[in-house]
């Protein structure tokens, strides 16, 4: 089958440092741009991050210290991947959480502009977890039939997600998609508009830290104001934003407080009469 795309969807990975998406850094990127006719165009780098690799992480991706301290680094590297990321929608394995995020981490600290809230995400994780709830390797074997043989390698797992994700659209199309509690979210349809409603709409950052209510509204996800409107929040208490633009938040989340912020403040304007 094809997927049923008008602009290009670039399936991607990252390998890194570690999981803080503040402090650590990209190590390898692999990225296949699917184009709207089904051609395929691939690119991948190992990336020095110019901070050491954790023996823990070698362990788990197989890259060390050796092995990237003669590679391009991620600001050497950034302009050129924003071009090959130009006018292309995202599609990954867990994107949402983390890749996405760390991704744009990487762009800000290159100063290289990358404005992925223009862009469809579709994370085939998401998906996974709403239709069968399991890791990429269980869902390749399930999906594809095929065992991952060199699982934690960027190029393997981006091509073993571009995969996932043609055999779930191939199986579930037109199938209902519920929520815990059994109500109806949506159907899973060949449109990369409705997939990313299904599993990127509610997002505010991409940390994860503010999410939409019911009612559309910014929520925090997290801490003692868990659930709590953000404008509301920044009303009863203003040093909340400044103890979070002080804190060890993602730049893309201090962004978007400040956005919310900044709202919230033009919002008191008083109008001017003519």
């Amino acid at each position: 089958m094809k997927l049923n795309l008008k602009i290009p969807l670039c399936f991607f990975d990252l390998e890194t440092t570690g999981i803080a998406i503040s402090q650590d850094r990209i190590i390898e990127i692999a990225v296949i741009k699917v184009m709207p006719g089904g051609e395929m165009i691939r690119k991948s780098n190992v990336v020095n991050p110019t901070i050491p690799i954790s023996a823990e992480s070698t362990a788990i991706h197989g890259i060390s210290n050796e092995d990237v301290k003669d590679k391009p680094t991620f600001k050497e590297l950034a302009k050129e991947y924003a071009r090959f990321f130009e006018g292309c929608d995202l599609a990954g394995f867990n994107i949402l959480k983390f890749d996405v995020p760390m991704l744009v981490e990487e762009f800000l600290r290159a100063d290289v502009e990358f404005d992925y809230s223009r862009k469809k995400l579709i994370d085939a994780q998401k998906i996974f977890h709403l239709m069968e709830k399991r890791s990429l390797s269980a869902a390749f074997k399930f999906y594809c039939n095929k065992e991952m043989t060199d699982a934690h390698s960027a190029e393997a797992d981006t091509q073993a997600t571009l995969e996932v994700l043609y055999a779930q659209v191939a199986r579930y199309e037109n199938q209902e998609v519920t929520d815990g509690l059994g109500k109806k979210i949506g159907e899973i349809k060949n449109d990369m508009e409705v997939l990313h409603k299904l599993t990127a709409s509610d997002l505010v950052d991409l940390a994860g830290r503010m999410t939409r209510n019911e009612k559309g509204e910014a929520v925090f996800n997290f801490g003692k104001h868990k659930n709590k409107s953000v404008l509301q929040v920044f009303k009863e208490e203003p040093s909340y934003y400044d103890w979070m633009m002080n804190g060890d938040f993602p730049l893309d989340t201090k962004r978007k407080l400040t956005e919310i912020k900044l709202s919230m403040l033009s919002s008191k304007q008083p109008s001017i009469s003519a």
